[in-house]
């Protein structure tokens, strides 16, 4: 259990009967609609879960009808103020009625892996600098070695136009604004901090207390 801005969050697992799913744009599931015996549940449904409605019928050779049987798995996220709950499903799988329920998947957590910047390219952050921007990243990520961790992408409108150029840091989704080639340094110091070199004596310390520190948990590891 955990918890968050909206409350406690919860892991459920609960079946029923699948009486459909509610579209949005006309072809996305969005959400997900099951009759048990408390009563009928509407529920979010995540990417995870969308996926698994594939998943895990095909793997059973069963396609997924109306009135089938299912059990669906996920978090729920209790408002304190209003004592109302709002489920998301992460994993939709065919059950049985009355067979044991096995214990909710957690939500994935991404591994980390290479960093994104995402810079727009539409007319506005264009006639602001945005392809001075670009080029600016990369000669700073080249002079840095970073050239195979970062990844430069150019994106559609963000929606910031009088702001330009906008610039996001992927994964965790830092937006700047207003960005001209003479910030970029700075913005990554932010990201990607620079070690000051050590003189020769302090190295040849810091080495030996590190290696000292591995020794020590290959000990701890092999007791």
């Amino acid at each position: 259990m955990s918890k968050s801005k909206f409350g406690q969050v919860l892991e459920f697992s609960l079946e029923g009967r699948f009486l459909g799913f509610e579209m949005e744009d006309g072809y996305k599931f969005k959400r997900i609609r099951v009759a048990t015996p408390e009563g009928e549940v509407c529920i979010k449904l995540s990417k995870e879960s969308r996926a698994s409605v594939v998943a895990s019928f095909i793997a059973e050779g069963k396609v997924l009808n109306l009135g089938d049987w299912i059990r669906v798995a996920g978090e729920k996220k209790l408002d304190s103020k209003t004592g109302l709950a709002k489920l998301k499903a992460y994993a939709i799988y065919p059950a049985v009625p009355g067979e044991a329920a096995p214990a909710a998947p957690k939500k994935a957590t991404p591994a980390p892996g290479k960093t994104t910047i995402l810079v727009c390219q539409k007319s506005d952050c264009m006639k602001r600098g945005a392809r001075a921007v670009c080029q600016a990243l990369e000669s700073e990520l080249g002079d840095r070695g970073l050239t195979n961790q970062v990844t430069i992408k150019g994106t559609g409108c963000m929606k910031h136009c009088k702001a330009g150029p906008t610039m996001v840091v992927m994964p965790d989704k830092t937006r700047y604004t207003r960005i001209h080639p003479e910030t970029v340094s700075t913005i990554l110091d932010e990201h990607f901090p620079t070690q000051p070199a050590l003189p020769a004596n302090e190295s040849d310390s810091a080495s030996k207390v590190e290696k000292f520190a591995i020794a020590s948990r290959s000990v701890s590891v092999g007791n």
